[in-house]
């Protein structure tokens, strides 16, 4: 059943079908709150809400529309009230771990440029950050991202390069762990 059926099914009452689109999501979200909040507890309350947002909405889902771009709009709508309410939010980082998608163990160096990555990313303004976390860990593509910031592709397209470019001058500058 595609995603869109499933929305379509909660929309029309049927709850028990949340829980399919809770589990095909959550990880996700997680992840995309982890990364833009850089607080395990806070990604958890807010992954949490999020859903309980898509019950409560559930009717201002538009049938035939992307679920992705639904929750993840729902999402950054999210985060935005999030970084308002918690404007020293940089203060207070801590080194995360983010749910794997797949598990995957053995490679040290794998979890070494993980860490130093979140560190990178750390330095990064929120906006920027939140532009990453979309388009290159969440797969939202440029048109959705674009429609979200009411913007046009081209403008998203040069702020991802931009944000790379400076991303990687800040990664590369980072010290290695020993």
């Amino acid at each position: 059943m595609t995603d869109e059926q499933l929305m379509s099914l909660v929309k029309s009452g049927q709850l028990d079908f949340l829980n399919e689109v809770f589990s095909r999501y959550s990880k996700r979200i997680y992840n995309y709150f982890l990364k833009s909040t850089l607080e395990r507890d806070d990604s958890d309350d807010l992954t949490q809400e999020l859903f309980i947002r898509v019950m409560k909405y559930r009717k201002s889902y538009k049938d035939g529309n992307s679920v992705q771009f639904w929750i993840f709009q729902i999402a950054r709508n999210m985060l935005k009230d999030y970084f308002r309410k918690m404007k020293a939010h940089k203060d207070q980082f801590n080194p995360v771990e983010v749910m794997p998608e797949s598990v995957d163990e053995g490679d040290e160096g794998l979890v070494e440029r993980e860490k130093k990555l979140h560190l990178a990313m750390k330095e990064l303004s929120d906006d920027r950050r939140e532009l990453l976390v979309l388009s290159k860990f969440q797969g939202l593509k440029y048109e959705q991202i674009a429609k979200m910031r009411g913007t046009t592709v081209s403008n998203i397209k040069v702020q991802v390069h931009r944000t790379i470019k400076e991303l990687k001058e800040v990664f590369f500058e980072l010290p290695e762990e020993q």
